[in-house]
């Protein structure tokens, strides 16, 4: 089978495509044939050795395919159904005791850049029906992600105020969910075209951050001095001042990423005065992954999947993550 290994101490020119062995399916075990993967911006941390991994390291969070047969004492699927990955195989449900978290696919163990895999029956969920595979594969880090901190964590409800940054996987989920669930959307980037895009589907306002660097009275004044009541933020210290700036007291800014760097300042006074919640979120349970698949059934919610690659030019894809010119979610094609 063809398995994409990272070689230490990382970069995309020590991805390789090499042959292995297809495994085979162990008591409490599926053998599922992956079909799809999606590209997270935690992958790319891996392959350039910014998260060191263990040398050949099979990498890739997400996992979309088919089961292909079943180990003995084998109970949540048959052969031939659909099922994608979940972020933490081992936690299943509850709070993310350290336990739970030692399996990560892709970092701290083998991931889906490759054909099969042979895992607990645990570390999966049905896939969503009518879902390609390739927007199942989507579904694993930002999808969970999304809906974690705006349903689990923020619990919005009809008429909030939610924004969201740029046009990653998670902040368009989070669009998605949050128009979903009745609440009303601001969202930010740095293209018009991109924001275009988001008006189109169905964001309430939008805001260009190079042309409003102050972006967080902005989305005061749109929201009539009140605020937001929650913020998904993935831009990191780069972004967390605009957002304290943006939100209404009692609000809950959900902590996701730092796409925009990990060194800064930060006051605690900030956020003394307004009395925010900042709540640090980093993908979620199996649990959580079930109730968002029976949401996104209910609603008919589909992922937007800016381009695919072949398995064979992995490289290619982080290249274009780096590029940022992608809208949603880039997939790999296995």
């Amino acid at each position: 089978m063809r398995t994409a290994i990272l070689k230490s101490p990382g970069g995309l020119d020590e991805l390789y495509i090499t042959e292995q062995p297809i495994p085979v399916a162990g008591p409490g075990q599926v053998l599922v044939r992956i079909k799809a993967s999606s590209l997270n911006y935690h992958d790319l941390l891996v392959v350039k050795g910014q998260i060191p991994v263990a040398d050949g390291r099979v990498p890739m969070s997400d996992g979309a395919g088919v089961v292909e047969a079943i180990g003995e004492g084998v109970t949540r699927f048959k052969a031939g159904d659909n099922i994608v990955s979940t972020f933490f195989p081992d936690w299943h449900d509850g709070v993310p005791a350290s336990s739970k978290l030692r399996t990560l696919p892709g970092d701290r163990s083998d991931g889906f850049a490759t054909e099969y895999v042979a895992m607990p029956e645990e570390a999966f969920t049905l896939a969503p029906q009518g879902y390609t595979h390739a927007e199942a594969a989507t579904l694993t880090c930002a999808g969970v992600t999304a809906w974690r901190a705006l349903m689990v964590e923020a619990r919005i409800k009809p008429g909030d105020w939610v924004l969201t940054q740029g046009t990653g996987g998670v902040s368009i989920f989070a669009l998605q969910f949050a128009k979903a669930a009745g609440a009303r959307v601001i969202a930010t980037s740095s293209s018009d075209e991109k924001l275009a895009k988001l008006q189109e589907m169905g964001a309430d306002a939008v805001i260009n951050y190079r042309s409003t660097p102050e972006w967080g009275k902005a989305v005061k004044s749109l929201t009539g001095n009140r605020g937001v009541d929650v913020v998904i933020e993935v831009g990191g210290p780069a972004t967390l001042k605009q957002s304290i700036k943006a939100c209404i007291n009692g609000g809950h800014i959900s902590v996701i990423g730092f796409v925009g760097g990990s060194k800064g300042n930060f006051s605690p006074m900030a956020i003394l005065g307004p009395q925010l919640t900042l709540k640090g979120i980093f993908v979620g349970s199996r649990a959580h992954q079930e109730d968002m698949i029976m949401a996104i059934e209910a609603n008919g919610i589909k992922p937007v999947v800016d381009r695919s690659f072949p398995l064979e030019v992995i490289s290619d894809a982080f290249d274009y993550q780096i590029s940022q010119k992608h809208f949603g979610k880039i997939a790999l094609d296995i």
